[in-house]
């Protein structure tokens, strides 16, 4: 890494997590002078000010994504709600989960533009990694199409929401309750 940080004429990042992540136990500052954080962007639509009464979890649908919490927690919202519903979209062979409700709608793996339109319809966007996501892109993506979003306090992820709910205490019952002030 000092290698890379002699020889580069600069280093950019996608957030200030993995800048932060790139200099850990070096001996230097992460405030080097070739070094910049540049966030991704989205092009940004007219709102839909529509929006129907429906939350979205975009991404691969295992526990690291924290695609068990979301289930488990929007459950609960759908029972107490009988006017909204969920919609997943993404897959993961490698995990099954038996999670159903009438009114959560599982998509499959959709092509982006479809993506978009869901957040474009969406209410609430929930990205409730467990793992430390380098940026993730639900943030951007939900934010830049008026969606409320929700997503927890790793990697980058808070670094991509300037106004949104960040869960500090990733739990069932900490998204449930988030989920209702939102709805």
């Amino acid at each position: 890494r000092m290698n890379i940080l002699s020889e580069a004429a600069a280093i950019i990042f996608v957030s200030e997590w993995t800048k932060l992540r790139f200099f850990k136990n070096l001996n230097c500052s992460s405030d080097h002078e070739k070094v910049f954080v540049v966030y991704p962007s989205v092009n940004k639509p007219k709102f839909n000010n529509k929006k129907e009464k429906s939350i979205l979890f975009v991404g691969k649908l295992n526990r690291s994504k924290g695609f068990d919490l979301f289930c488990s927690s929007v459950i609960r919202i759908l029972d107490k709600y009988p006017n909204w519903k969920a919609y997943v979209i993404g897959d993961e062979p490698r995990e099954k989960f038996n999670y159903n409700h009438e009114r959560l709608i599982k998509l499959g793996f959709l092509d982006h533009d479809t993506v978009l339109s869901y957040y474009n319809k969406a209410s609430i966007a929930v990205g409730c990694s467990k793992w430390q996501e380098p940026l993730g892109r639900i943030g951007l993506e939900a934010s830049s199409r008026g969606c409320a979003t929700i997503v927890s306090n790793r990697g980058g992820l808070p670094e991509t929401i300037s106004h949104g709910i960040i869960l500090n205490d990733l739990s069932e019952e900490s998204l449930f309750l988030s989920l209702e002030k939102l709805v």
